[in-house]
């Protein structure tokens, strides 16, 4: 078939085809002079304008102490709402989130878990310029803005200063991030609920948090669960102080297993070998057999147990006190009972902030306790178990799952998350607790619980050594190998008992977490090491 042809401007001919092609590619080319023209008029007045916000953004040069800067007045954001209507303040932290668009350009400040929303517009103060380059920055970017406090007509609620925002008139870099980040903050602070009415199921697995922890640690829940554990230490420290205990520091490095036991770290001590401390109960009991009467002691416990469970590490923090007491341990007993009902009010009381910052991501139940706490015999423990069908020994330990029904059972029957289980049996307990002179079958010793969990465990110690010396060997234990523990109580000590507080443990039942990785802040369990 012979194809019809047409003339062009070059006299040649072509096919009806060819002519189309041609039109496109000449359209086409219209198109992009078209751009390229707007483009320019774009630059003209715009990019590769002058500048009249020059020397107010950019990257800041690395600070090495080398200005004071002291004319700068920087305001924490959550006292921003003091500052409306007073001019400029400087304000430093980290860029959220930001969004620029034609014009202006909308930045979330966080600061902590403070959080305030920041606006740059083109104007006689901000340039172009200013706005794209603020609207690049990388989130999590560490900025200085100087910028006025203005009040808001409606609420922003995505921000915790909801009646303000900063209008924007100077902005640094101070310390930029990386602009591909392991984890979004978003994601990781997204509240942990299955049935979640958005269908927005972004999750950050518990080992990315782990793995990438310094960014996971910015989350508002996670800035607050660790100022919690703070208060708890504190409140530990001036609750003793207050009557009458000492903060001594006990060594970790020791020459022989802490608690008799095998699950101990073993490590090199230049031509010998030495262990990490399982317990520093030797050491509370010797300072009461050096007459300090009233000790406790904050610190690093270590245990080499592979348990790989949701409350199990291999170092923790150890809240240990250790008491003198007169004829009773029940002296002690109560006194350490009452310690805790006094931090649990301490939290309730100064921590409400922060207790309602983690129910935004985790779904937290009042914790409930009663003053003075409830006590239970270990007998009445197992009679309660007994009553719901469940199968146990007069000395036979409780297993976890007994534990938490046990604690179940109580809070039903009792109305409380907090309780003490008294006189365990011997056969279950440590050589050096003292049994109970009533009954041999039973001890003088006791674990408290939260949440059906346990948080403590203690008891009086035998202060007899040659008593000690019986209960040594009655549980087969080499008395060589605890010479020096045996004879710190040669010399005459006075009745005593105390026990050993997880730290992490407290915290994470206290606010019903599901896991003591989430209240260690670098968490040590056997797979894990770091960071």
């Amino acid at each position: 078939m012979v194809e019809e042809k047409e003339n062009v401007a070059n006299g040649e001919q072509v096919s009806k085809k060819g002519a189309k092609k041609l039109a496109k590619a000449a359209k086409k080319a219209e198109q992009k002079a078209e751009n390229a023209s707007a483009a320019a008029a774009n630059n003209a007045g715009g990019d590769s304008a002058e500048d009249h916000a020059a020397g107010r953004y950019g990257l800041s040069e690395m600070i090495q102490s080398k200005d004071k800067r002291s004319e700068r007045n920087f305001v924490p954001v959550s006292e921003l709402s003091g500052q409306v209507g007073k001019g400029l303040v400087w304000v430093r932290g980290r860029v959220h989130t930001s969004r620029a668009k034609g014009k202006q350009c909308f930045l979330i400040l966080r600061q902590q878990s403070s959080t305030v929303q920041c606006i740059l517009a083109v104007g006689d103060v901000i340039s172009k310029q200013m706005v794209k380059f603020a609207g690049n920055i990388p989130k999590e970017s560490i900025i200085d803005i100087q910028a006025k406090p203005v009040a808001v007509s409606s609420k922003i609620e995505s921000c915790t200063e909801q009646s303000l925002e900063l209008s924007v008139e100077q902005i640094f870099v101070i310390s930029q991030a990386k602009a591909q980040l392991p984890l979004q903050i978003e994601d990781a602070s997204r509240p942990e609920n299955a049935e979640d009415a958005e269908g927005l199921n972004i999750r950050v697995n518990q080992d990315t948090r782990l793995d990438n922890r310094v960014l996971d640690l910015r989350t508002p829940a996670n800035q607050a669960i660790f100022r919690l554990e703070a208060g708890v230490c504190r409140l530990f420290r001036d609750i003793l102080t207050e009557q009458g205990f000492t903060e001594i520091h006990t060594p970790k490095i020791i020459s022989a297993a802490s608690e008799g036991g095998a699950n101990v770290f073993t490590v090199s001590y230049f031509k010998d070998s030495a262990y990490l401390a399982q317990s520093p109960q030797l050491y509370k009991q010797m300072a009461i057999a050096a007459d300090f009467d009233k000790v406790y002691t904050v610190g690093a416990v270590f245990r080499a147990e592979d348990s790989n469970t949701h409350r199990h590490l291999t170092e923790f923090v150890g809240l240990d006190l250790e008491m003198a007491f007169k004829y009773h341990y029940h002296e002690v007993l109560h006194t350490i009972g009452n310690t805790f009902t006094s931090i649990f009010k301490g939290l309730r009381d100064n921590y409400a902030k922060e207790i309602e910052s983690v129910s935004q991501q985790y779904k937290v139940d009042a914790f409930k306790f009663l003053e003075p706490p409830l006590i239970l015999q270990f007998a009445d423990g197992v009679a309660m178990l007994r009553e719901a069908g469940v199968e146990t020994g007069d000395e036979e330990d409780l297993s976890t799952p007994n534990e938490k029904l046990l604690g179940r059972l109580v809070k039903a029957k009792y109305d409380t998350d907090f309780y003490i289980l008294d006189k365990f049996p011997l056969a279950i307990r440590p050589f050096y607790t003292m049994p109970d002179p009533n009954n041999p079958v039973y001890s003088n010793s006791y674990d408290m619980f939260m949440r059906g969990e346990e948080i403590m465990s203690g008891a009086q110690r035998i202060h007899d050594p040659e008593y000690l010396i019986e209960r040594a060997k009655h549980h087969g234990i080499d008395t060589s190998k605890i010479a020096a523990y045996i004879e710190s109580f040669r010399y005459g000590c006075p009745p005593h008992a105390g026990g050993g507080i997880g730290m992490e443990r407290v915290v994470m039942l206290y606010l019903g977490l599901d896991n003591i990785r989430k209240t260690s802040m670098f968490p040590r369990d056997p797979k894990r090491l770091t960071p």
